[in-house]
Parts: structure tokens; C-alpha cells; sequence
């Protein structure tokens, strides 16, 4: 399960008290987080491309953010690679990440939005499928409306042929807090568990952080509990070895 919080820091500053309050929307992971010594490697920081030291032991991870690949993806990626003149283009609110037709001769695709509303009804039914605790609804719908950015992953099936738009189902979500000026923290990653080993979380990850790129936002931080520290390491992220202060 892709879980919580990491750092993209492009000019090393710390971020604010204030902010490393914020709460999840699984409280467990906070708490778990709480615990974490500041040695630990459960706190994880990615360095952005502005450090020339890092960035080069990590430039596989900011080409795939530029040419928008899944690699190790057994599904068909729809989103062609950008051309270096294309790496400028503002990333679609919606597009389809990936397709393709299951035995039944039904279409699935997969849809990543950036733009769209999330129906707080549809994440607690995905947060109980990830095994998250229960929230009020009130409080999951202040987190969205209080997010700068709530990037989700849609499964929409149809029969091919077959006019409409399909049955949509929420299948990943991820969000970000910002400044809406230099810093910004990626909360509650989460895919359902039916949908993950396909790199679904990954591009999730990769799409948003190119979108708060792209609104030049350089700081860019997430936490991650001992169960996905691996995979964020994966993706190019690091232990800061400075832990919380």
C-alpha cells in the first residue's frame, strides 16, 4: 500500500511547525510517524534537480517524470513520451493513463485527474479498502477542500463499443497542502489494493509531482511509514538524515 510522506527539497530549507501538524486523513500513520527517531529512515527526503550532486544519481527518476513512463508497467500506457520541446506543456487536468481489454471483451481505462472533485463518499469506500480507520465526512471533505492540489487515479469500464461513459470508480487518490508559493507536502497516497503492483502508484507520485513542478513549486515533501519506505526509495527518494526538529 502506497502510504504517506517525503520531502522534495530544492533549496534545503525546513518546512514550518505549522505544517508538520497538518493531519492525515489515517491518523495512525501520523502517529506512527511521531514515533520515528530523528535517525530514523522512515522520514525521506528527494533532492531536487537544483543539486547537481543528487540530481545526478537521480536523473532516471526526473526523466521519467519528463517523458511520462510507466517502466515495469505490464499495461498499455496511452500518454506518449514528451519531446524535450513538449517537456514545457502544462500536464492535462485528465487524461487516460493506461488501457486496456479484459477477457470479457470489456475496455478498462485508467484515468488521472488533477482537476477534478473528489466525492468524499467514494474515498472512505477506497480508504476502507486500504484498510484505513473511518473518518467524518465532514473532516475528509475540509482536508479536500483545504488541499492546493488532489490528484486521483479513476477506473472507467465499458463494453466495447458501447456508447456512454462507462462505470467510474475511484481507484488511487493523492493530495498536496502548499504555500502556493515555494513548498508543498503530498499527503494520503493510497491505491486500491486490487490495482497496485501495476506502477499506478508510481505514476500517481510522478504525475503530481510534475504538476506542482510545472506551478513552480521546488519544494516538494512527503512522509512514509516502514512499509513504503522502499518504494519511495524506488522512485528516487532518500533518507534525510536530519529527521524532524
Amino acid at each position: 500500500m502506497e502510504q504517506q510522506k517525503a520531502v522534495m527539497e530544492g533549496n534545503g530549507k525546513r518546512r514550518s511547525k505549522q505544517s508538520r501538524r497538518a493531519a492525515l486523513l489515517n491518523p495512525q500513520e501520523m502517529r506512527t510517524f511521531n514515533l520515528v527517531s530523528p535517525s530514523s529512515p522512515h522520514f525521506i527526503m528527494l533532492t531536487g534537480a537544483r543539486n547537481l550532486k543528487v540530481s545526478q544519481l537521480k536523473a532516471g527518476f526526473w526523466e521519467n517524470i519528463r517523458s511520462g513512463f510507466l517502466k515495469n508497467n505490464t499495461t498499455q500506457v496511452i500518454e506518449s513520451p514528451s519531446s524535450v520541446e513538449e517537456e514545457e506543456e502544462p500536464l492535462p487536468e485528465e487524461f487516460v493513463l493506461t488501457e486496456k481489454i479484459q477477457p470479457d471483451e470489456v475496455i478498462e481505462q485508467i484515468i488521472f485527474s488533477s482537476g477534478e472533485d473528489v466525492d468524499v463518499y467514494d474515498l472512505q469506500a477506497l480508504c476502507d479498502k486500504v484498510g484505513w480507520p473511518r473518518r467524518p465526512l465532514s473532516k475528509l471533505a475540509a482536508a479536500l477542500r483545504n488541499s492546493y492540489m488532489v490528484a486521483t487515479l479513476h477506473s472507467v469500464k465499458k463494453s466495447d463499443g458501447a456508447d456512454g461513459n462507462g462505470h467510474k470508480t475511484l481507484i488511487g487518490m493523492a493530495r498536496a497542502t502548499s504555500d502556493h508559493a515555494f513548498n508543498a507536502t503530498i499527503w494520503d497516497v493510497l491505491v486500491d489494493p486490487q490495482y497496485q503492483g501495476q506502477g499506478l502508484g508510481k505514476a500517481l507520485i510522478e504525475k503530481l509531482i510534475r504538476a506542482l513542478l510545472q506551478r513552480d513549486i521546488g519544494n516538494i515533501t512527503l512522509f512514509a511509514d516502514s512499509q513504503v519506505v522502499e518504494f519511495y526509495r524506488n522512485l528516487g527518494f532518500e533518507p534525510d538524515p536530519e529527521g524532524i526538529k
